[in-house]
Formats: structure tokens, C-alpha cells, sequence
């Protein structure tokens, strides 16, 4: 069954479409702009220009300085993730809020008429092309010569069983969108824009390919952690290989020792790239405009190049400045993308309901009596949105073929309910699940460590009795600290004894209230998990996010 996903949700994953413009992609790049050792004095007024982008962008924080002490232009960078960024200019509520964007692509966000209008000019400031980075100790018993490899070798590598991998969520991130549509791309062949046609013959091979992924994630900043926790004797799903962003692969290699270094290969058939546009916005002051402009004039200098592709393993967009070290020079042909949004949708519900592996996902829920009022209808709200309840049946959402049980907990378990979504007619078992949402009420103590004991004993018995393979992890919605039963103590130490596999399941604590942050933050770091915050953000944009990452 195919669900078409609504406007917010296609927008938000497909924001970050990727472009090519590069010198990985053949494209004319950029004229070099003056270089020189010195940097001369500001041109203009101090300026500070606000930018809304991508976290990804944190490591160019010091060619930022710099830009300040040569320009007087100050980036006051609003990071962001993709699904809200993108909402947030195609509604309009950039307008005024922001400056300019700095994303990995505007190639979606210019099919968009909404947003087109809003984007007055961008400018590619660097370069990453989505990659395939295999372990070490995996490749050599691949045989492979890494700059001869095809997609088709890889997709026969994982299908037979030699090869696992992890990938982010293409709902949620760029480079996860950007594996999906190069790999939809190569295995069907497609010359030109990618249609419902070539995506249909493409499946069979992405089913296959996809039945490798072991691990997923709302972002590739997370992946790698994960890569690098497992690979240092932590707890986690174990893979050989990451499809990530080129820079991410070879920045992670600087922290991982020699059995877990990552080789990057580029596959002959091509790439999905990032070009980073820095994106001037039509309601932008003529001060921000003059500020864009010595900013961007900056940034294409030959040395402010040369010092990108050093320090961020991003590839340089200017004419006569050379890769950094360690990145290859031979070209590869970027991939075609969706030559339409409704095209682009349909791969993405593909992905989600048929084509990756189905979840096995826990809610523990705190329905203490501090829970009650307010903070209950914000929670029945929230879960309530990932069953379509509202009617949007968003990408976020509950998938098909995916298992879901819901815990009660204050003192002790209230109830416990497991529901099975099915991949045809999904919408009677979605409306149970919402109907056990709003059926929740406040009442007791909280007993966090004995209730997520329960839970990994029921997702140890599903997972027995299905003798399944199952993204599988745990959700604790808390508004409060841990006072009865079990201690922080004894969680560690029945976690500690569980085999290696039920180690394998996250923990995604959801700060909220007055949780206690230093004991969900403890729960998230033993089980390899994250914490969400929703203290400074929406619980309903909480739980979506968290299911990138499930």
C-alpha cells in the first residue's frame, strides 16, 4: 500500500534535495575570488547576518570567525533540522525571522512555487558527495578495488549477506534522501529525472538492499556516534559499513582505530552531492543584502577555499583550489533526482512502508499523578499525530508492517497493549492505536528504572516469539524523577547482564517537565540511546524526530 505524504512532511524530508554544481559533478563552478595571506579590513558596517541551517554546519565555525574579523559580517547560525526548516520557509515564517539559509540543496525547496519566490539568490560555498564507507576489516574479505565499485556490487554484497550497513532516515535527512534517490537512480538505470516508472523497477534491488540496514538515524551526525561507540567496545547495533556524507566518513576515521577505519568509496555509477548554497531570502534588508554579499565574497576566496577543504574534508567550489588531502580526484556523475515532488513522495513512502525493514517500537509512557491536566492532553496529542489521527497520515507517522506496544506506567505498569499495523488497510489498527492513547489517565507515583526493566522483558519475548529481524528500540516519556522501586544502580546492572543483542536496544528518553535530566541522560548513555528535549521545543515535534531513529 502507498500512503502520499502530506504537504509538511514532503516538504521537510525533501528540503534538502541534493544538487550538483560542483567539481565532482562536472558543473562550471564559481570564478576564484581574490586570494592573499593577509586578510584585508572590513568593507562595510559590522553586520550580524541570522542564518537559518543545518547543525552539520558547526565545524565551519572557525572560518566564520574569520569571516567576522575580514568582513564585519557575524553569522548568527539557527540550527535547525531539515523537515522544520524547510516548513519554516515554505510557510513563510522566515520571513523576518531569517537572513538567508544555508542548507545542503534548494534544488526541492525551488519546485516548490511557495518557497521559489522567497529565495532572491544562493551561492554553493562547498562540496560532499554521499558515500559508502566500508570497514576496514570488512573490505579486504570483499575483494573490491574501492575506486572500481559499482552500486549494483555493493547492492549484491549486502543482499547475499556479507555486507550490513547504517543509514539516516530519508524523512529526516539529507544524506539518508540522498542514498535513497542515488540508489533508485542506479538500479533502475534512469537516464534523465527519475519517474514513478523507473522507481518501480528499482524495488526489488532496494528491498534487497535495505534488508542490510541494521541501523538508522534522524540525522548523520548521530550515525557516526553510533559507528564510533560500537567501534570502541560500546553497546549497539554492530555494522560493516556507512552511507554518510564523504566529509562525515573521513572526519570519523580521525577518531576510530585501525580495525573500524572506514575506506570511502564513491561507486563509478555515480553520486548524490551537497553543495551547501548559502541562500540570500527575498525579505531581507538592503544592510543583510550588502552583509550576504561580503560574506559570500569570503567564502569563494581561493584561501578561505583552500582552508574549507582542509579543516572540513568538504570539497572546494572555486576554480584552481585543490581537494584536501585524502580526497579523491577522479570525477563521478552525479545521479538523477525525481523530476517532481509527487514522484519524490512515492519513493519515500516506498521506503517507509515496503521497502526497509519493519520496527518494533516501545512506548513508556509516565501517567504519574504529576502528568495530569496539561501535560496528558500535550502527550495524547502528540502520540496521537504519529497515528494520523488529525487526518494527515504524515511520513512520521506509524508505519506499515510495524509493531507498536504501548506501557502505562506510574508506580508500576498500568497496562500494557501491542499492536500490529498491517501493510494493507492500515487505518482500523492506527485508529486502536489512538483510541488506547486517549484512554491514558494520571494517577501514582514514578517507577522509571522497574517499568523499562518490563519493557526490555517484553521486546526480549516478541522478539522470540516472531523470530524476526526488527528495527527495534524504546521511547521514555517522563515528566519527573524516578522515586520508587528500582535504582538508577540496579538498572545498570540488569542491563549489564542481558545478552548482547537486547543491549542492541536504544533507549530515546524525552526530557519534559521536571524529568530529571542527569538520570535520562544516564539512561540514554548506557543504552546507546539520545535524549530529546522538550523543554524548549513541541512534544509533537519530539516524537516525530524520534522516529527517525527508529
Amino acid at each position: 500500500m502507498t500512503r502520499h505524504l502530506p504537504r509538511r512532511a514532503a516538504l521537510g524530508a525533501l528540503a534538502v534535495l541534493l544538487t550538483a554544481v560542483t567539481a565532482c559533478s562536472g558543473h562550471s563552478a564559481p570564478e576564484p575570488a581574490p586570494s592573499g595571506s593577509a586578510a584585508p579590513a572590513p568593507s562595510g558596517a559590522p553586520y550580524t547576518l541570522r542564518v537559518l541551517g543545518g547543525s552539520e554546519l558547526q565545524d565551519m565555525q572557525p572560518i566564520l570567525d574569520d569571516a567576522r574579523k575580514a568582513t564585519g559580517v557575524t553569522v548568527e547560525l539557527t540550527s535547525t533540522g531539515t523537515l522544520d526548516g524547510a516548513n519554516t520557509v515554505s510557510s513563510g515564517r522566515a520571513d523576518g525571522a531569517y537572513d538567508a539559509l544555508w542548507f545542503p540543496s534548494n534544488r526541492y525547496l525551488r519546485l516548490d512555487q511557495a518557497a521559489a519566490g522567497k529565495l532572491l539568490s544562493e551561492t554553493p560555498v562547498m562540496v560532499s558527495p554521499v558515500a559508502f564507507g566500508v570497514r576496514s576489516s570488512v573490505l579486504s574479505g570483499l575483494g573490491w578495488d574501492p575506486a572500481k565499485v559499482s552500486w549494483s556490487q555493493i547492492g549484491d554484497a549486502v543482499s547475499q549477506g556479507k555486507l550490513t550497513f547504517g543509514m539516516t532516515d530519508p524523512a529526516q535527512s539529507n544524506s539518508g534522501l540522498s542514498a535513497l534517490i542515488g540508489l533508485a537512480s542506479a538500479f533502475s538505470g534512469a537516464q534523465a529525472a527519475l519517474t514513478d516508472a523507473d522507481v518501480a523497477k528499482a524495488s526489488p534491488a532496494l528491498r534487497a538492499f535495505f534488508s542490510g540496514q541494521k541501523l538508522t538515524s534522524g540525522s548523520s551526525g548521530w550515525l557516526a556516534q553510533a559507528y564510533q561507540r560500537t567501534a570502541t567496545g560500546g553497546t549497539g547495533a554492530q555494522v560493516g559499513a556507512l552511507v554518510n556524507y564523504e566529509s562525515v566518513l573521513l572526519e570519523l576515521n580521525r577518531s576510530l582505530p585501525s580495525d573500524a577505519q572506514l575506506t570511502v568509496i564513491r561507486p563509478t555509477d555515480g553520486v548524490v552531492s551537497a553543495d551547501y548554497p548559502l541562500t540570500l531570502l527575498s525579505s531581507a534588508s538592503p544592510r543583510a543584502k550588502d552583509a550576504f554579499g561580503r560574506l559570500t565574497a569570503y567564502l569563494l576566496r581561493q584561501d578561505t577555499q583552500r582552508k574549507i577543504t582542509d579543516t572540513t574534508e568538504r570539497r572546494p567550489v572555486v576554480a584552481g583550489v585543490q581537494p584536501g588531502t585524502g580526497l579523491g580526484t577522479d570525477r563521478r556523475p552525479e545521479l538523477p533526482f525525481p523530476g517532481s515532488r509527487p514522484v519524490a513522495d512515492g519513493l519515500l513512502s516506498a521506503y517507509q512502508n515496503q521497502l526497509r525493514r519493519p520496527s518494533r517500537t516501545l512506548y513508556v509512557l509516565d501517567t504519574s499523578g504529576s502528568m495530569a491536566g496539561d501535560r496528558l492532553t500535550n502527550l495524547k496529542k502528540a502520540l496521537g499525530l504519529l497515528t494520523g489521527a488529525d487526518g494527515s497520515h504524515s511520513v512520521d507517522g506509524f508505519r506499515d508492517r510495524e509493531e507498536v506496544t504501548l506501557v502505562s506506567f506510574a508506580d508500576a505498569v498500568k497496562w500494557e497493549k501491542v499492536h500490529q499495523v498491517p501493510a494493507d488497510d492500515p487505518q482500523p489498527e492506527l485508529a486502536a492505536i489512538d483510541s488506547d492513547v486517549q484512554s491514558l489517565s494520571a494517577g501514582g507515583g514514578t517507577a522509571i528504572y522497574d517499568t523499562l526493566e518490563a519493557a526490555y522483558r517484553e521486546l526480549a519475548a516478541q522478539q522470540a516469539q516472531a523470530g524476526d529481524d526488527r528495527f527495534t528500540s524504546i521511547v521514555l516519556m517522563t515528566d519527573g524523577e524516578s522515586n520508587e522501586g528500582a535504582t538508577a544502580s540496579d538498572f545498570t546492572a540488569f542491563y549489564r547482564a542481558l545478552p548482547q543483542g537486547q543491549q542492541a536496544i536504544p533507549v530515546f528518553p524525552i526530557l519534559f517537565g521536571e524529568g530529571a535530566k542527569d538520570q535520562l541522560q544516564g539512561i540514554a548513555d548506557l543504552t546507546g540511546g539520545r535524549l530529546f528535549d522538550a523543554l524548549t521545543s513541541s512534544l509533537d515535534g519530539v516524537f516525530e524526530e524520534i522516529r527517525g531513529y527508529q
